[in-house]
């Protein structure tokens, strides 16, 4: 507006000075002369008529100015416009300086996480099968109320993925867990120490936290640093581990997950080429003998001898979330895939004596080999993924104890595992058909191994345990005195959150280990958040010597079938069925404590927020 005002008074001083007759002062006016006459008057405007506008008033001739005083006007006109439009052109700098910039301000905290409720109903889990007589070789735990054939809970928990940004480059990143996995009625106050408010639970009222409140309703889980740099970014602390499809490491950052690999770790993520990413990682897995001098004081890792340690580089051919829509919303395919490989050592193991307290360092000499290759191409109407793993090594001494290791020859450790999962879209992408197909590499020696640490029933109560015919879990390897009969490890163990069904391998046997299944599955898209689906999971065993049958590989067919419901604000709500047809693989061993195999059933629901 100022630029208009000052143009239109040098403009109206520029007319002014072409009425001025050359030759400087214009002539006075004879006392008697006649008026001016009036200019023509301007044009009318659409708002105001003509009648409207009013005459001009001649100037007299006291107020006439003079050519210079005119000049000496336009001059100092154009120096305000000039400096003016100088002001304007300064990068907005007047701008600025009038309205600041609006940068955006560092969010110091950000929440991120989940609060779940899953309510269970369990029936007929133990398959009808007589109660084994050695502890942990059932296929599901027993209530000493034998006739319970049903469990119904619920249980809660509530996950935090805070992070605390100190600035844009450095960051803290936690993961804690409150009331995780909490069965819904299970901390009665009559079960409070020191509280004798009610001896009998049917008047309880209250749900306490037994013990220290902080360590029992609490849980810090994860802990970790992460710092930006112009050629990468740098971790360290107590983080979470995942790679590929979650087959081998899995976070457990799942909604519906229990379990995750959590991992000291330092690493460092590097993108040399766009695209392409490698991490070179240090795991510390077992420090051995820590010395703690008190509540407050630092510990001491006394040696290295008997440390574990893993060096890690994986190289993954990936692209970002952004370039995967990108490529197919334009009917572009997306290749990524990548590879794994840890290195792991440790010379020697500390065992402490439980009767003296004594301290013993068991030579193991160990060293493990994992590989781990993932790949994953898909279009815009279906997907084919795939993850390929084996674990390799040795273990020079299997002693538990120092006189034992002196004595035992060493282990092999070889195993293979593997997922392939493929899936095609129609009808407008709401529907879904997918395949997976899955294998984990086992051997004859009875039982599963998904818990190695289990007593098997060859001697049970001398020092060399092995499993015999029959048994459910215990070691995948049979040793003793004068050697052994079995020295390889070769059952290998899927992660266990990584699930195929909702009874067999999740509940029953506890994760995926010597067998190969293949899970047929349809899902269907019935409105925007709400999908429906079903599966059919058929399993079976590598080697009948590792199921409890001994004479059967056939473990069983299970259908699964649910639906899920999600909304864009967080809100998750689900209600899922399956029921497990037993086969002979699942048969006790001794015939004659055979049975007809009873039919499990499982009711699983589930409500949440995530945010």
């Amino acid at each position: 507006m100022s630029h208009v005002l000052l143009a239109a008074l040098l403009v109206a001083s520029s007319t002014a000075t072409a009425q001025v007759p050359a030759g400087g002062t214009p002539p006075p006016a004879p006392a008697e002369a006649a008026p001016a006459p009036a200019p023509e008057a301007p044009a009318t405007s659409p708002e105001q008529p003509a009648a409207a506008q009013p005459a001009a008033t001649p100037v007299p001739a006291a107020e006439a100015v003079t050519q210079d005083d005119l000049e000496a006007t336009k001059q100092e006109l154009r120096g305000e416009i000039r400096a003016e439009a100088a002001k304007q052109s300064l990068n907005g700098e007047e701008w600025s300086e009038e309205y600041p910039e609006e940068k955006r301000k560092l969010e110091v905290f950000q929440l991120d996480g989940y609060f779940r409720l899953r309510p269970t109903l369990f029936y007929k889990f133990d398959l009808g099968r007589v109660p084994a007589t050695i502890a942990g070789q059932d296929l599901f735990p027993r209530s000493s109320r034998t006739s319970a054939n049903t469990q119904s809970f619920a249980t809660m928990r509530l996950r935090l993925d805070p992070t605390f940004n100190v600035s844009e480059q450095v960051k803290i990143k936690l993961q804690v867990d409150g009331l995780d996995n909490l069965v819904l009625g299970s901390t009665p106050d009559t079960l409070y120490p020191g509280d004798p408010r009610n001896v009998f639970t049917i008047f309880s009222e209250d749900q306490e936290s037994l013990g220290d409140t902080l360590s029992d309703s609490i849980k810090l889980r994860r802990a970790y640093g992460e710092v930006n740099t112009p050629v990468g970014i740098l971790r360290f602390g107590r983080m979470g581990s995942h790679w590929g499809l979650g087959m081998l490491r899995n976070d457990g950052n799942c909604f519906d997950c229990d379990f995750g690999d959590t991992v000291d770790r330092i690493q460092f993520v590097t993108e040399p080429f766009a695209g392409w990413y490698v991490t070179p990682m240090l795991d510390f897995n077992s420090e051995g003998s820590v010395y703690r001098t008190g509540a407050q004081g630092e510990p001491v890792d006394l040696t290295q001898a008997d440390d574990a340690h893993s060096w890690v580089i994986a190289i993954a051919r990936r692209d970002t979330d952004a370039q995967i829509r990108s490529k197919l919303d334009n009917n572009q395919g997306v290749l990524q895939y990548g590879l794994h490989f840890t290195y792991r050592t440790q010379n020697y193991q500390d065992v402490t004596n439980d009767t003296t307290g004594q301290v013993s360092f068991i030579p193991r000499d160990a060293k493990l080999y994992v590989p781990d290759f993932w790949l994953r191409y898909e279009e815009r109407s279906w997907r084919i993924e795939m993850e390929l793993a084996a674990v390799l090594g040795n273990i020079n001494s299997r002693g538990l104890s120092l006189n034992e290791a002196m004595a035992d020859p060493s282990l092999r450790v070889a195993q293979f595992g593997g997922v392939l999962q493929g899936e095609v879209k129609a009808l407008e992408n709401k529907l879904t058909v997918g395949l997976e197909l899955g294998f984990a590499s086992g051997d004859k020696a009875p039982g599963f191994g998904n818990y190695p640490g289990r007593t098997g029933s060859g001697n049970p109560n001398g020092p060399n345990n092995y499993t015999q015919p029959g048994d459910v879990e215990g070691p995948q390897y049979r040793c003793d005195a004068g050697g052994c009969a079995d020295d390889a490890i070769r059952n290998f163990r899927f992660n266990r959150d990584y699930r195929v069904d909702l009874i067999l391998w999740r509940q029953l046997i506890g994760g995926i280990t010597d067998a190969f299944y293949v899970r047929p599955s349809v899902k269907y898209a019935v409105a925007p958040g709400i999908d429906v689906y079903g599966r059919v999971i058929y399993s079976q065993a590598l080697y009948a010597e590792s199921t409890p049958s001994f004479t059967s590989k056939s473990l069983g067919i299970e259908l699964n079938a649910g639906v899920d419901y999600t909304t864009e604000d967080g809100f998750i709500a689900g209600l899922a069925y399956g029921i497990l047809f037993p086969m002979s693989g699942l048969q006790q061993y001794q015939e004659v404590l055979r049975r007809d195999l009873e039919t499990p059933h499982t009711m699983r629901g589930w409500l949440g927020v995530k945010f």
